[in-house]
């Protein structure tokens, strides 16, 4: 993996890669990143990180305000793209008790809503019911006449947001593809955690289905053909789901999480790398907790021994061999178990390859391509 940082900084470098994988310019993030380069580590420097990459981010959007007071409306596309990706980037790092994060995740939101506006006009942002509210997403529509096309429902994990998942491009390959996307920030991610405090909880299927409600009342959504694909704890969240809701067809992941209660325990004896500054911290939140220990038992039950084999459709495995979040160990668990599965895949990728590392994000569109071809043949 490129590695921008020295010292103890694998959150940062892993988010540097992420940024020029996703079409952040060399130039852009070097200025981003250099007012960071001497904090010890990345816990007490994330509020530097922060505002050099805003810093970086308010200056390209600034120059897309000009772009479009000039006319010039795709160059404005583009800059808005680039400063909302550096602010989701920068984002993930603050802790949720900075009194400027709900603001600046808004940032980000604005910038998109002009990507789409100006640039990609086949993304919209929709809400989705659920309990008696809403899920936050974006939809990438693959229709161009009105005619049911097969669509894809897109998770995120632990610390990532729609935002992320749109930055990635996987959605707009899939509708190059004639398959329609629904990126959406599930209880415990993105705005439903920042602006509703929806939290997150074992079983997934119950968002899953409501989701599935949700594309089948759409006219232009093949309701036999509605996959299910996610990174990182996704890993976790996506076969739980399938194996409950049988109206997924298929079922994709960027990094196996098998038994991620147990790697919680792990990381109590610092074991394997963080994804976030602020971890524990972070992961109370996301999960509605406010005592280590109380969650450390609940999280006993983030694991899906007893439920991978309940999958009754295809299912791919993706995981990089160098990954240091979640062993590879998980990827062959889950794999071992879906004996059920019509169709189950396990493609391991190296560190001579590219894409090693946790969710591939040191060479995110090599593995992107890989699990947009399974998609694509399977679905």
């Amino acid at each position: 993996m490129f590695e921008y940082f020295t010292g103890p900084k694998y959150v940062w470098n892993l988010g540097v890669c992420a940024t020029l994988n996703n079409g952040g310019l060399i130039d852009e993030v070097d200025r981003a990143c250099r007012p960071a380069r001497e904090a010890a580590d990345v816990d007490s420097g994330s509020k530097v990180f922060m505002q050099s990459w805003k810093a970086v981010a308010d200056q390209v959007a600034d120059q897309a305000r000009a772009s479009e007071a000039t006319g010039h409306l795709r160059t404005a596309g583009q800059q808005w793209y680039r400063s909302g990706l550096y602010v989701c980037q920068a984002e993930r790092m603050l802790s949720n008790t900075d009194p400027g994060r709900r603001a600046f995740y808004q940032q980000a939101l604005d910038a998109f809503e002009k990507v789409f506006e100006l640039a990609d006009p086949a993304t919209t942002r929709v809400e989705v019911p659920f309990e008696g509210t809403t899920l936050p997403a974006y939809f990438s529509n693959a229709s161009t006449d009105g005619e049911p096309v097969p669509c894809v429902i897109m998770w995120n994990g632990l610390d990532s947001t729609k935002e992320h998942m749109y930055t990635s491009g996987w959605a707009q390959e899939m509708r190059a593809r004639g398959i329609s996307v629904l990126m959406i920030d599930n209880p415990g991610s993105g705005e439903a955690l920042r602006f509703q405090d929806l939290k997150s909880r074992i079983e997934s299927e119950q968002w899953a289905a409501a989701q599935v409600d949700w594309l089948e009342a759409r006219d232009d959504v093949d309701s036999d053909r509605i996959g299910l694909v996610g990174w990182s704890l996704g890993g976790y969240y996506v076969p739980r789901a399938a194996a409950f809701e049988k109206r997924i067809k298929l079922i994709a992941v960027w990094g196996a999480n098998h038994n991620w209660g147990e790697v919680q325990k792990k990381r109590l004896q610092r074991e394997g790398e963080n994804p976030v500054p602020h971890y524990w911290e972070h992961v109370l939140w996301v999960w509605g907790f406010d005592d280590v220990d109380k969650f450390i038992e609940y999280a006993e039950g983030v694991q899906l021994n007893g439920v991978v084999d309940q999958i009754t459709v295809p299912f791919l495995i993706a995981h990089g061999a160098n990954d240091r979040q979640i062993s590879v160990d998980y990827a062959h668990q889950s794999y071992d178990q879906a004996v059920n599965s019509p169709k189950r895949e396990l493609r391991i990728f190296t560190v001579e390859e590219g894409a090693a590392e946790h969710v591939g994000l040191d060479h995110m569109p090599h593995i992107n391509a890989y699990i947009a071809d399974w998609v694509e043949d399977t679905l």
